[in-house]
């Protein structure tokens, strides 16, 4: 990476300024980015460029919205919807992070994370698809293992999600994999709730040892040892366990990463020609260990260059679950909570009622704020679409 300017972020960003989205600078400066890079750019990164910097510019069609309170008719973009465009994603987070909570037990949480030494970093950004499910299964085997053993939890039979997160604060590559795991799990014949400690579920000197040996193994079993720095599996790989309440902080943390790839477009505070002719783009970050914000400043290319080696894999899954935590696993959750809680001693209330029907989410009339009426879809060749006043 080439050096990057820091400031002060009030010395860089206009925050009267609209702040530019990630779309914008695709549009602006892709193009070069491509010519230069494309022959060694991955089909999932060119079709990701290509989704986000068309995505509500018109250029992929949009819909008919009608509202009833002025009778005017809008024409709105439509969005590209793919799993890395910041724009796309929010709502979905909010909706995972809903879910996930209404699925916590009533008992302890662990947030453990498993990472890699730097010195392996740039194998697996070569190979992502098959490292990224390495880590998955290496981690998430490390863990039922330890937990088999009486000290800790005494039982294999574990319930946990994991998320698998590629970046740093700055953009930089740091693949890891958080899992959220419950203090505790099933007896082998699934009749007992068997707890770890409140503030203690597995050692991570240990975890790290273990998971380190298994990572080796596939990547022996691959043929690809004799690829990886020999310094890899003579380094420490960090194994990180930290008790985090009920869960709910945890799953807070977590949300973001699931729909949202690198960064958000609220981080990208400024985007401009630079001397050269070549585009300039500052970004705010927050060192670690500090509350300050700062400002970096990237060349466009290093910025485009950072952000696409998150891409993931077409088709490749961030989010899985493991255990009892997975949605195909025959087990009543609240079985499971009534079982939790009788072994803990807690008070357990059992509330049944109807869910909600989901409302749909219907788009605000920009003229009078009254909620849209979808009308139709609008085709990319038609666009764009001069929307019509029936009042």
């Amino acid at each position: 990476m080439c050096e990057t300017q820091l400031a002060v972020p009030a010395a860089d960003a206009d925050p009267s300024t609209p702040s530019p989205a990630i779309g914008a600078i695709f549009r602006l400066y892709g193009p070069a980015y491509r010519q230069k890079y494309a022959d060694r750019m991955s089909g999932s990164q060119l079709r990701v460029m290509d989704l986000l910097q068309r995505c509500r510019t018109g250029e992929l069609g949009g819909a008919l919205y009608h509202c009833e309170a002025c009778r005017k008719s809008h024409a709105i973009p439509r969005s590209c919807g793919n799993r890395h465009c910041p724009r796309c994603q929010g709502h979905k987070a909010k909706q995972w992070l809903e879910s996930q909570i209404e699925k916590l037990l009533p008992c302890a949480y662990f947030l453990v994370t498993f990472t890699v030494p730097q010195e392996l970093r740039r194998f697996l950004r070569a190979h992502p698809r098959e490292c990224y499910r390495a880590l998955f299964e290496t981690a998430a085997a490390t863990l039922i293992e330890l937990a088999t053993n009486p000290r800790y939890v005494g039982s294999s039979r574990l319930g946990f999600t994991g998320v698998l997160h590629t970046w740093g604060r700055t953009l930089n590559y740091h693949p890891h994999v958080h899992f959220i795991v419950p203090g505790g799990a099933l007896s082998k014949d699934g009749q007992n709730w068997l707890p770890s400690g409140a503030d203690f579920f597995v050692p991570v000197e240990a975890a790290s040892i273990i998971y380190r040996a298994k990572f080796k193994q596939l990547m022996e079993d691959a043929g690809w040892i004799d690829q990886i720095p020999p310094v890899v599996w003579t380094k420490n790989w960090v194994v990180n366990s930290k008790a985090v309440g009920d869960g709910r902080k945890a799953l807070r943390y977590l949300a973001p990463y699931v729909y949202r790839v690198a960064i958000s477009n609220r981080r990208i505070l400024k985007c401009e020609p630079g001397p050269d002719g070549l585009g300039r783009v500052w970004i705010s970050y927050r060192p670690s260990g500090s509350q300050v914000y700062r400002v970096m400043k990237l060349t466009a290319e290093q910025f485009i260059q950072r952000f696409l080696q998150h891409v993931l894999p077409r088709g490749f899954q961030k989010v899985r679950h493991f255990g009892f935590a997975h949605p195909r696993h025959r087990i009543d959750r609240e079985w499971l909570k009534m079982l939790v809680t009788v072994t803990l001693g807690w008070v357990y209330v059992l509330f049944v009622a109807a869910k909600p029907s989901p409302i749909p989410h219907r788009p605000p009339c920009p003229h009078c704020g009254a909620p849209l009426s979808f009308v139709g879809l609008i085709k990319e060749h038609d666009w764009p679409f001069t929307a019509y006043d029936t009042s």
